[in-house]
């Protein structure tokens, strides 16, 4: 469907950063477009924290995200906090729990967020057009024009929410990194974050058969450390420790998982020499992993017989293993599991406060599209509200 009115602003994406543009928008009186080419808006709101929306966290700082210019998040964060978007959440009257570490989940569904974003859009005068995918965006002398499936869309100010790679099934495509070339923008390497760790060979062999099995851990790469479960899968290795470290590891780094992270391992074993001298290595530590990962440490990292058995050296060498686990990753399972993007629309090109290009006047990046990534329970759907905001308050 053709427009012959100009909007202020078409917002390109109809997720989390671009509902909130939006809404801030609109409610500041402006002449609103989202565009979204799926046929609903936030899709990937819908499926997140297992379909109740892990819709923000409470402990969020700078310090929780990733990017090559760490000091561009902060405007935006700190002018809207996740005090900010709970005031909302309890103003529609969605119940919400705190699960752990600050982070704050629907009592019910996801389907809850993303129909307050859509009410609270519709309350603002903002139009949405769904199904609608665009073909090309050209820049006139003071506007821009949209050439869509529905028409050609004329609008002072062109907002890029289209996302990152993470999840294609889910619709997600290189379309807002196109454009920011089109326009000149540098695009910083993209690959997948929050993801799966994939095993092959040996190491995948042998832990295959403990699919399904978790673990508490502390997943160390470089400096970088996150204390969380650990979970087995057919492919490798997730769970919440395994997805945080994902966005720091790449092929060639080492990787360690303390298996006994509240625990000194040597203490332990001493102690475990002392009061049960007769006991098996794999008894001993089933009283403090899992039984079946006891028993297979016992089968692929050390000999299993009686403590007494051991002499010091061989127990330090057995504690060393057990605080310092090597994972020997091949890979990640890639966008199709990721649930973020890591690189993106260089924010150096980009104004802090207001997220708009410092190349072309009147085009804005926000979202997943932009090289800020948060790590695991909220942060990234804070990063989404707050740029968002950030965005729509400058429109």
């Amino acid at each position: 469907m053709a427009d012959n009115s100009v909007f202020d602003a078409v917002i390109i994406g109809g997720g989390a950063a671009g509902l909130m543009c939006a809404i801030v928008a609109g409610q500041r009186g402006k002449n609103v477009l989202v565009i979204e080419h799926a046929n609903r808006c936030g899709k990937k709101i819908l499926m997140s924290g297992g379909g109740r929306c892990n819709f923000t966290n409470t402990g969020t700082t700078p310090a929780n995200y990733l990017s090559n210019n760490p000091h561009f998040c902060k405007s935006a964060l700190a002018r809207y906090t996740p005090q900010h978007f709970i005031d909302m959440v309890e103003r529609h009257g969605i119940a919400y729990h705190e699960k752990e570490l600050g982070q704050l989940f629907c009592d019910d569904s996801s389907k809850q967020i993303v129909k307050m974003l859509l009410d609270e859009c519709e309350w603002a005068g903002v139009r949405i057009n769904i199904s609608c995918s665009v073909d090309r965006i050209e820049k006139n002398a003071d506007s821009f024009l949209i050439r869509t499936s529905q028409g050609i869309i004329e609008t002072k100010k062109c907002v890029i929410a289209s996302g990152g790679l993470s999840i294609p099934s889910m619709g997600a495509s290189g379309f807002g990194y196109e454009i920011a070339r089109q326009f000149g923008h540098n695009i910083l390497p993209t690959r997948a974050g929050l993801v799966p760790l994939t095993l092959t060979g040996k190491p995948q062999e042998q832990l295959a058969d403990l699919s399904g099995l978790s673990v508490l851990v502390e997943v160390t790469c470089g400096k970088t450390k996150f204390k969380n479960s650990m979970l087995m899968t057919h492919r490798g290795l997730s769970g919440p420790a395994i997805l945080q470290i994902s966005s720091y590891w790449q092929p060639g780094l080492a990787l360690h998982a303390n298996l006994l992270p509240d625990i000194d391992a040597h203490e332990f074993l001493q102690s475990q020499l002392v009061k049960h001298p007769a006991a098996e290595l794999k008894n001993c530590l089933a009283d403090v992993l899992p039984k079946r990962l006891a028993q297979r440490l016992c089968e692929i990292e050390f000999e299993n017989k009686p403590m007494k058995q051991y002499n010091p050296k061989q127990l330090k060498a057995v504690a060393d293993v057990l605080n310092r686990w090597p994972i020997v990753a091949s890979g990640t399972e890639g966008y199709r599991t990721a649930e973020v993007t890591l690189g993106g629309v260089d924010t150096r090109e980009l104004s802090s406060s207001t997220m708009e290009s410092s190349l072309v006047s009147g085009l804005y990046f926000i979202g997943e599209v932009v090289d800020v990534t948060g790590h695991l329970g909220g942060y990234n759907f804070q990063w989404a509200w707050a740029c968002g905001y950030a965005c729509g308050s400058a429109l």
